[in-house]
């Protein structure tokens, strides 16, 4: 999952981002209102950790800048403000949810699965996806009900594609999602190719379908019936 920190406290911000990485989270971090909207009019991101109050303006109006560009992105408001107007009228504005400074972290992260599993899979603990089921918390994957051995990547590559199933995705829409915004500075995408092959033959080696089609000079699509 790819999110986007929007927080201009340098503590708080160093710790979010930490420990979203160590809980494998792909992250980037905007400290003002200017670098978070010239963030999101370029990448894409799963979740958006929005503090309300910013040097430069109201996290209010990145929410209302957000919907306007009919982004897909949950939302998720981080705020010291305490004020049942402003928590109103994130949610009004299209949050998803609201976490009152201060707050333990594995809540947090807690949240933030929740949300994944209400927007991208109706709440479900488990994901059936043509003959696979799917155990995003465990990491675990089963084909016919054997174990799909996946490395990290492998594995958030197959979330990706499951999330965005029956649409082709560019090269460099997935790769931004597993390596951040940076990897738009590569010289090739032969590692996400590789990426691809890997993961196709293992689930053909468990007697899987065959999800993943090229498309040619774009990217690839991961076609479920």
């Amino acid at each position: 999952m790819k999110i986007l920190v929007i927080e201009d406290e340098e503590g708080l911000g160093q710790a979010i981002i930490k420990y979203l990485e160590s809980e494998n989270y792909i992250t980037e971090w905007a400290k003002d209102k200017k670098n978070a909207i010239d963030k999101l009019e370029v990448y894409a991101y799963d979740c958006v950790l929005i503090d309300l109050m910013l040097p430069d303006g109201s996290g209010l109006d990145i929410i209302s800048h957000i919907k306007s560009l009919k982004l897909e992105s949950g939302l998720i408001i981080i705020s010291a403000k305490n004020s049942l107007d402003d928590k109103l009228m994130g949610l009004e504005l299209g949050a998803d949810d609201y976490l009152t400074k201060p707050f333990h972290l594995p809540e947090l992260n807690a949240r933030l699965k929740a949300l994944m599993r209400r927007r991208k899979f109706d709440g479900d603990l488990e994901i059936n996806v043509g003959d696979m089921i799917i155990k995003p918390e465990a990491m675990q994957v089963l084909v016919h009900n054997s174990e799909l051995i996946l490395t990290k990547k492998e594995f958030d590559l197959l979330m990706y594609f499951v999330m965005n199933k029956n649409r082709i995705m560019t090269k460099s829409t997935i790769a931004e999602h597993l390596y951040g915004d940076d990897i738009d500075q590569a010289d090739s995408f032969n590692f996400l190719y590789s990426h691809v092959k890997n993961l196709r033959k293992k689930i053909l080696d468990l007697g899987g379908n065959d999800y993943l089609q090229t498309v040619y000079g774009v990217g690839y699509k991961f076609n479920v019936a």
